[in-house]
């Protein structure tokens, strides 16, 4: 559809439920743009449309927020998030994918969304920020809540019951602060030279914990996905090991985990790949279609570990490119590596036809079956 579309031109306008229509962006050369035109604004107040103030649900996040405001809270979270910090994470990422493996082993067959894909990337964004092991099973019913409600009531009650959780782990992390980012948060929140107010450490923590984790869910699920229904892929990167960071960047191009940015807003009358958009509406700009337009990279629906994937959209572009992206990639690179030497006859254990995959902002399969040799747990 997006192919379709974009043949037609690269903006196009579609009615909404919720918005009253939306403008989709969809060639790479006008999402590119559009991500780093300072007349689309994400704040929710430049929308005609709003249904409300700008309040946000749980907290104020960089998510919602235009410069200055969002320069000031990426400053904060970027001196903590570091990439020194980021990559002391990998020996604790790879005994986790080991540990994920060692439970399976046995059984010869399992179900890699949950049982690898999913509680890897929780546990790792929850000991960044410092939440409880005890926590994290709730933690993810109410991200998944969330992010893919089975209705509103439902999508506002695990919104609530988190917020109600972060408000308590907050005030928690002030009272008695570790070594861990929401420490150091909460720490600012009380005082500094960066003060930030009350409801942003609750926003921030939000955003890095539910944006942490969903899509890397999905990154890890659809490079094993990939690999999978791609054998020739999959023998290539099993005889040049230097071709994982490859397979995982061909990933985020070729069927990333975020379909479309978050809304931007037209303060004023803007032109985007030769269509005006009037003052206060709605724009998406789509980077699933922008990594596969075909005057960026040729042959774009081909799944290609050795391709230049230099320019794909799948973390977006500008001030609001993803913060956590090598956090993304060393949480992709490492399991994959733990699970082609761990199970080196990993196959699909079902006909790729009949997968079912979540839609919306984010794209990801709701399981993922596999099969392999039996193993005693710790077998290498």
């Amino acid at each position: 559809m997006y192919a379709l579309l974009r043949e037609r031109g690269p903006v196009h306008r579609f009615p909404t439920d919720r918005t009253g229509g939306v403008w989709l962006v969809l060639g790479h050369d006008a999402v590119r743009a559009a991500l780093t035109d300072p007349r689309l604004r994400n704040d929710i107040r430049h929308s005609a449309d709003r249904e409300d103030d700008g309040g946000h649900s749980i907290g104020r996040n960089m998510l919602q927020t235009d410069p200055p405001h969002h320069t000031r809270l990426r400053r904060l979270v970027a001196r903590e998030f570091t990439g020194r910090r980021v990559e002391s994470l990998r020996p604790r990422i790879r005994r986790i994918a080991d540990d994920l493996v060692d439970a399976v082993s046995a059984r010869g067959r399992t179900d890699l969304v949950a049982a690898f894909a999913m509680p890897l990337p929780v546990a790792v964004i929850c000991e960044l920020l410092g939440v409880p092991a005890s926590d994290r099973a709730a933690f993810r019913d109410w991200s998944t809540g969330m992010v893919h409600p089975a209705d509103p009531a439902s999508a506002n009650a695990a919104a609530q019951a988190m917020t109600d959780y972060l408000t308590a782990l907050v005030e928690q992390k002030l009272r008695r602060p570790g070594d861990d980012l929401l420490s150091a948060l909460a720490s600012t929140a009380a005082h500094g030279e960066d003060e930030l107010s009350p409801e942003e450490p609750l926003g921030m923590a939000f955003l890095l914990l539910v944006a942490g984790h969903e899509t890397t869910v999905n990154l890890i699920s659809g490079a094993v996905h990939a690999l999978l229904t791609n054998p020739d892929q999959l023998d290539a990167l099993r005889c040049d090991p230097s071709l994982l960071s490859g397979a995982v960047e061909e990933t985020l191009r070729h069927d990333g985990p975020v379909l479309t940015s978050a809304y931007r807003f037209t303060a004023e009358p803007v032109e985007i790949g030769g269509t005006v958009v009037p003052a206060g509406e709605s724009v998406l700009a789509v980077p699933a279609s922008a990594s596969r337009d075909p005057s960026r990279f040729p042959d774009p629906d081909r799944f290609d570990i050795r391709r230049d994937t230099r320019g794909h959209s799948a973390f977006g572009h500008g001030i609001h490119h993803c913060l956590g992206a090598p956090l993304a990639r060393l949480e992709a690179a490492v399991p994959l590596e733990c699970l082609l030497e761990r199970l080196p006859d990993l196959a699909l254990d079902a006909d790729p036809a009949d997968l079912a995959w979540r839609s919306g902002m984010l794209r990801g399969l709701r399981h993922l079956p596999v099969r392999y040799t039996p193993r005693r747990p710790g077998e290498r």
